[in-house]
């Protein structure tokens, strides 16, 4: 494969070799620069519908040894719009294995780049926050790769291109017990399969699904899904969820989490350069538990607002005391900024839908 490079918006530039989707001669579109310090779990993490419009830095140093399989994807498609590794390993070797990450990408039209040293990229994200680059053929000049950046508007439509366009239901896993309304941002399998093997029937509906439509379902609760990019760009959803809060039990995950914030009157604000990891300490203000969770955002719930919207903060997180955890007992509602249904990463965290599950029976 030909030498391409990375370059960033404030002039950075990595070389390296390319893999996955051909980009001899041209220029891939702008994508957002994230990294994500997961030691496993490469497929699941680009299958995550969270990364629409990200390049993922994997801050693991091999990246594809067990190659790709038809089990472990979160979604039906790869997500981000890059995959940047320091070593993409194309001789995998795994029982499952039933192509390299590379022929995997190249098929979905998906760009990466190895050979790079991605710790000095983590750093610089980490220093500098996380900021818009490009990959591009070696021989493009870079002033035309950061001017292709800097004239490219950002976009704000990741969670309708994510989100389904209809209704679907996904039956419970033995005896049928209770059925859930999903508001499918950019939903991961792992969160519908965790609750079906609770009894759940899992109606999955679209981020602009209205709560008189949710309600004509006749739930037994509503969960809110994680997503990709704003959750001041879907003002559809969080209105659903303002008009069915106290209607019934709601539990909200990641985007979802964000979503009930505003609902409730709470803000939120974008991070320097987001969570993303399954390493994160996260301390449960009600029990003193400190369990360690998978996570993936940009954006948090701003502490300060929080104080007269009737929500309390039940988690915060211990690296940077961020919020991790809402609740408003009186309207039945929670949320966790993390990830309970892992994939990858900690299950710590996998009660939480237990809680759910007793919240709609109460």
């Amino acid at each position: 494969m030909s030498l391409r490079k990375l370059v960033t918006e404030d002039g950075e530039i990595y070389t390296g070799k390319g893999f996955g989707a051909d980009l001899r001669g041209w220029v891939s579109p702008p994508f957002e620069l994230v990294f994500n310090s997961s030691t496993v779990g490469y497929q699941e993490i680009l299958t995550d519908p969270s990364y629409t419009d990200q390049g993922v830095v994997f801050a693991y140093p091999l990246v594809g040894n067990t190659g790709i399989n038809r089990d472990d994807g979160e979604s039906g498609r790869f997500a981000p719009s890059a995959a940047i590794v320091r070593e993409d390993c194309a001789d995998p070797s795994n029982f499952r294995c039933e192509g390299t990450l590379g022929g995997v990408l190249a098929r979905s039209g998906v760009p990466g780049i190895s050979g790079i040293d991605t710790r000095r990229l983590v750093r610089s994200i980490r220093d500098r926050g996380s900021r818009r680059a490009v990959l591009a053929d070696a021989e493009i000049p870079p002033e035309e790769c950061v001017r292709l950046i800097r004239e490219t508007p950002a976009r704000h439509d990741q969670v309708s291109r994510v989100s389904p366009k209809e209704v679907s239901v996904v039956p419970a896993e033995g005896e049928e017990r209770l059925t859930v309304a999903a508001v499918d941002c950019g939903m991961k399998e792992n969160i519908v399969r965790s609750l079906c093997r609770l009894g759940c029937r899992v109606i999955r509906v679209p981020y602009d699904t209205t709560a008189e439509v949710i309600a004509s379902f006749h739930p037994d609760g509503a969960l809110f899904s994680n997503g990709p990019g704003d959750p001041e760009d879907v003002p559809e959803t969080i209105g659903t969820a303002r008009e069915l809060l106290g209607q019934l039990p709601v539990f909200g995950i990641c985007l979802g989490h964000q979503i009930l914030a505003l609902a409730s009157g709470a803000k939120t604000y974008k991070m320097k350069f987001g969570h993303r990891g399954g390493n994160h300490p996260v301390k449960n203000l009600l029990t003193g538990k400190i369990g360690i969770t998978s996570q993936n955002h940009s954006y948090a719930v701003d502490l300060s607002s929080v104080a007269g919207t009737g929500l309390s903060v039940t988690h915060i997180n211990l690296l940077d005391g961020t919020a991790e955890g809402l609740a408003c007992p009186e309207k039945r509602m929670f949320s966790v900024q993390f990830h309970p249904e892992s994939a990858p990463g900690p299950e710590d965290s996998t009660a939480l839908f237990d809680e759910f599950i007793r919240m709609m029976k109460s």
